[in-house]
């Protein structure tokens, strides 16, 4: 290995106890390739072991919690004990080939397909309907407090069910415009209860959230067990979540003890659109604003060695690479045997049996060009 990239591979050990061997990350990725039925498909499984040799952690596209979050056709599920066995196949595959295995478990709240929830009965923070850039007028009904107990209990039970089927952590997705996500922002939140209004009251869930992920794993896990959690640092509407908002909820999420905070962003060096102190990127702002208290996970736009240095010099604590290891699934193995500059940084149109890509989640790429780089 080239030394100027040993920053790359300096073990981290998180508050949980548990070491990671590197700072490199795969980033949590839907793969729309799950069974009929919900169910971790074997496509699935030999994706992710094609990946997991040689990062130091796995995060898992994301899990629903309810059957009232489903929000990917080909997503799989996380609600009920049957999808332990698929699970635990899951976990394995990470596993054996060297990385810690983490499940990212959410709830798509409105942004949930009617067709894939019980009775088309999509739900959000408040009844509002997703933006008309989007092309769905569906209008989701506001949860009630009573229902909104139930949701949060159902994050704790797939921690549990995360715990045996031998994850060794989950990670909460609060980002990207989940049910989270919907509580914190006063774009999609607009209740005047306990869950909503002020700053303080929009936390109300996502704390929630976190007490219960916390309790389910004092209660069920015999050893170390990671919790992590994601967040979209800025939304464009007005109102919508600021700079501001997020060092907010990064201050409180640091005083939970977690493993790790997970930044999603599109690209590393993105600036704060409004509400930052200075011109540094979202990432680093995070980063000083927690300093040593937790780990902090950049991601975005990170393709050859070089930007994966120049990243971690910014001073987080890992990185995560998603659509890279999607192109190279040995992005890490070459870098680690001094072959940086075989690293493939723009996918092949030829090349989804080579590189182990299931059919549902290729589909996604050639329909969405300019996702993922690719060759001309």
């Amino acid at each position: 290995m080239n030394p100027k990239y040993s920053p790359l591979f300096r073990p981290i050990l998180l508050r949980s106890g548990i070491q990671l061997d590197n700072r490199i990350v795969m980033a949590p990725m839907t793969t729309w390739s799950s069974n009929h039925d919900y169910t971790v498909s074997d496509e699935e499984i030999a994706y992710y072991s094609t990946r997991s040799n040689g990062v130091g952690m796995v995060v898992t596209g994301c899990a629903y919690v309810s059957a009232s979050g489903r929000a990917f056709h080909g997503g799989f599920g996380s609600d009920h004990d049957d999808f332990i066995p698929g699970l635990r196949r899951l976990a394995s595959a990470i596993k054996e080939q060297g990385a810690k295995a983490v499940l990212q478990i959410f709830h798509g709240g409105r942004k949930c397909p009617p067709e894939l929830v019980p009775n088309g009965d999509v739900v959000s923070a408040s009844a509002l309907p997703l933006e008309q850039s989007t092309g769905s007028n569906q209008i989701p009904r506001a949860l009630s407090e009573a229902e909104i107990q139930s949701i949060i209990r159902d994050f704790g039970e797939s921690t549990r069910r995360a715990i045996e089927a031998g994850f060794d952590g989950v990670e909460l997705h609060g980002a990207n415009g989940y049910l989270i996500h919907q509580f914190f922002s006063p774009h999609t939140n607009q209740r005047e209860d306990q869950y909503g209004g002020s700053l303080e009251k929009r936390l109300a869930f996502p704390i929630a959230v976190v007490d219960e992920v916390k309790k389910a794993v004092a209660e069920h896990a015999k050893k170390p067990f990671i919790i992590g959690y994601r967040f979209t640092p800025e939304e464009p509407e007005t109102p919508g979540i600021t700079m501001a908002d997020t060092l907010a909820l990064v201050d409180v999420l640091a005083r939970k003890e977690l493993d790790y905070l997970h930044v999603s962003s599109v690209d590393f060096w993105s600036p704060p659109r409004r509400g930052g102190e200075d011109s540094r990127s979202r990432i680093e702002l995070i980063q000083k604003r927690v300093e040593e208290s937790v780990p902090v996970i950049g991601c975005g736009s990170i393709y050859s060695a070089d930007d994966a240095l120049k990243a971690i010099q910014a001073g987080v604590g890992l990185i995560a690479l998603g659509r890279e290891l999607i192109i190279d699934p040995d992005w890490v193995e070459k870098l680690k045997q001094g072959k940086e500059a075989e690293i493939e940084t723009k996918l092949r149109k030829d090349a989804q049996s080579r590189l182990v890509v299931p059919e549902g989640l290729w589909k996604i790429i050639v329909s969405r060009p300019g996702w993922v780089p690719m060759e001309e």
